[in-house]
């Protein structure tokens, strides 16, 4: 992959749409070690990388100092150190960029925490650096992963019910039990 994405600009012509198809087929590619197909792909997932960013900055709250396009561009050069991935669909490439998006923000909240109390000597756990959703999250990922990947899934990434179904190999109605259970448990967690 580039290592930087480019700025949101309109695509080259030569670019097929950002159907799932398109995407895919130059993931393949990619993956495949075509670097022409990684500059193609950068071009159609750019606009959705940054709508996702933006969504996950909005629900980190006032204060931040992040912006989307820089979360976005350190999530790709994390996205480009992936050379062991086997890229399968455009669902689970978003839902991996989610992710990389949502460690980006904890090891900026970390950086942050631990130049508040005196340089980088401090280590600071997952509940510490990312309040208590990241504290909530973390716990749930220890009592059931499955249900924790799924919270990622359609928090972080903003899948649908049938696309993390696709990206967990499961079906929408376990997906659809899985995602009930456990907004409960992190909304229980989570009060007050």
């Amino acid at each position: 992959m580039p290592s930087t994405p480019p700025e949101a600009s309109p695509a080259p012509a030569a670019v097929p749409p950002a159907g799932g198809d398109a995407v895919t087929e130059l993931l393949r590619a990619w993956g495949a070690g075509d670097v022409q197909a990684s500059e193609s792909l950068v071009r159609l997932v750019y606009a959705e990388l940054r709508r996702q960013a933006a969504l996950a900055l909005r629900r980190e709250g006032e204060g931040h100092t992040l912006q989307p396009t820089a979360l976005v561009h350190e999530a790709w050069l994390r996205l480009g150190d992936q050379d062991a991935a086997r890229w399968e669909s455009r669902t689970q490439f978003f839902a991996i960029a989610a992710q990389m998006m949502r460690r980006v923000l904890l090891d900026h909240a970390r950086t942050r925490h631990a130049l508040k109390r005196g340089g980088g000597a401090v280590q600071v756990s997952l509940s510490g650096a990312g309040g208590a959703e990241a504290g909530a999250l973390a716990r749930l990922a220890v009592l059931d992963p499955q249900k924790a990947r799924l919270v990622d899934l359609r928090y972080f990434a903003g899948l649908s019910i049938p696309e993390a179904a696709a990206v967990l190999g499961v079906s929408t109605a376990t997906v659809g039990r899985e995602w009930a259970v456990a907004r409960m448990w992190l909304r229980r967690e989570l009060e007050p």
